[in-house]
């Protein structure tokens, strides 16, 4: 798989953005990776030296009224997003291809207004 996102570059757009989604309220779950040379069925890791060839990263946000959303940035520069706010509002949130981290960041604060009502820009 080519390489278009540097992965590491994007979790580190997670990184900064936690502080501020937690005094919002949410609740990020620990960023996932998956090693793109482990063998089938690859198994996501939490700890990114335990990753050899990341080929995704992922986080899983949770907020109020148990609303949620779920993105996975794949350094092919495609990301998959999941979301539900309720039972009447959810499914797939289409997404542009991410040619940088910082593309992804600017796609994060998207889902997360979209899901969460939080405008949200990184300082």
């Amino acid at each position: 798989m080519e390489r278009v996102v540097d992965l590491d570059e994007a979790a580190a757009a997670v990184a900064d953005r936690r502080p501020a989604w937690q005094a919002a309220g949410l609740f990020a779950a620990p960023v996932t990776w998956r090693d793109g040379a482990a063998p089938w069925p690859q198994q996501l890791k939490t700890e990114r030296s335990e990753v050899n060839d990341p080929d995704s990263v992922g986080i899983h946000l949770h907020g109020p009224n148990e609303a949620e959303l779920l993105v996975v940035l794949y350094r092919g520069g495609w990301a998959d997003i999941d979301y539900i706010v309720d039972a009447g509002d959810a499914g797939v949130i289409p997404a542009p291809a991410v040619v940088s981290a910082q593309a992804f960041a600017c796609l994060l604060d998207a889902c997360i207004t979209r899901v969460f009502g939080i405008s949200y820009g990184a300082e």
